[in-house]
């Protein structure tokens, strides 16, 4: 119950808070067709321009800034974006506390860092990666959800050898209850925080490498989604190898693997909180499975 409500809202009031103040010529949609490419922009014919619908779903919806729609990022804009991401990062992994209370200050610096560089950057547009959140929005989140467990046990499998827990597990919450209710629930706020954060983490070096490719290097719109969403996997698991004792084949491999699916919610959706949602739903799931079990075995 815990974890529905929060799934069924948060998201909600993350949009809200992106699009209270927005401006009311930015489109919910950016087209793909009967728009005219802007200057240096490759054409391309409208057979290449989308993968299948089990992709990318049969809309008009399109990403943000590759294309130089709905504005033009520079380079160096990216570069900035980037590098914000990477010194979030670094405050998570550096800046460690026991109290969960206190760990709200680097989670909320690795989510806040990313963010707000990329709204100032990006202005008046940053809400692009925003959109309403409708009823298959919510049925996408447990999709994926579901496909991330699945694709996730199979390659771990397969990774370990078809051992079954030959892996480094997941520490975040050893020892969680035996501080009380206040830091569970600080747990879980700078877990929500934190989770967005990697969602911030990935889905803005992802439109920065779709941009490169694009715009830049000229491929072909299928080519430059490949090589981002390929590149910001490893990207995400490389960030998780001090969290599984750097164990390259879990970190890059599986949690990549897992990252591939998450990646594919925005892909489809083009929302941001989609992807967040499915993320949320299978850290907390996993979170809350670990401190019913820890609880019941100290009682």
């Amino acid at each position: 119950m815990f974890i529905w409500v929060f799934t069924s809202f948060a998201p909600q009031i993350i949009f809200k808070v992106a699009f209270q103040q927005g401006p009311k010529t930015l489109p919910d949609n950016w087209r793909l067709y009967g728009s005219s490419l802007a200057k240096g922009v490759p054409k391309m014919t409208r057979s290449n321009l989308r993968f299948g619908s089990i992709i990318e779903r049969n809309d008009d919806a399109d990403f943000p800034f590759y294309n130089l729609l709905p504005q033009k990022v520079e380079t160096w804009k990216w570069l900035a974006i980037i590098l914000a991401s990477v010194a979030g990062f670094a405050a998570l992994s550096f800046i460690g506390f026991e109290s969960q209370v206190l760990m709200l200050i680097p989670r909320i610096l690795f989510v806040g860092l990313p963010l707000a560089t990329f709204i100032i950057l990006v202005q008046p547009n940053w809400r692009a990666i925003f959109r309403p959140l409708k009823a298959r929005d919510y049925g996408a989140m447990i999709i994926f959800w579901l496909i991330n467990l699945l694709v996730s046990a199979l390659v771990a499998l397969i990774a370990s050898g078809g051992k079954i827990g030959g892996f480094t597990s997941n520490s975040a919450t050893d020892g969680l209850v035996d501080g009380g209710v206040i830091n569970v629930v600080a747990f879980y706020l700078g877990t929500f925080l934190q989770l967005f954060g990697e969602e911030v983490f990935t889905i803005l070096p992802f439109l920065a490498v779709l941009y490169w490719c694009y715009s830049k290097a000229h491929l072909s719109r299928k080519t430059s989604i490949i090589l981002a969403w390929i590149i910001t996997a490893v990207w995400f698991g490389a960030a998780h190898l001090p969290t599984y004792g750097w164990n390259f084949v879990q970190a890059i491999f599986v949690i990549g693997s897992a990252r591939i699916v998450l990646t594919l919610a925005f892909i489809r959706t083009k929302n941001i909180l989609v992807s967040f949602g499915a993320h949320l739903i299978n850290d907390w799931a996993t979170f809350t499975f670990a401190l019913v079990f820890a609880a019941l075995a100290a009682s």
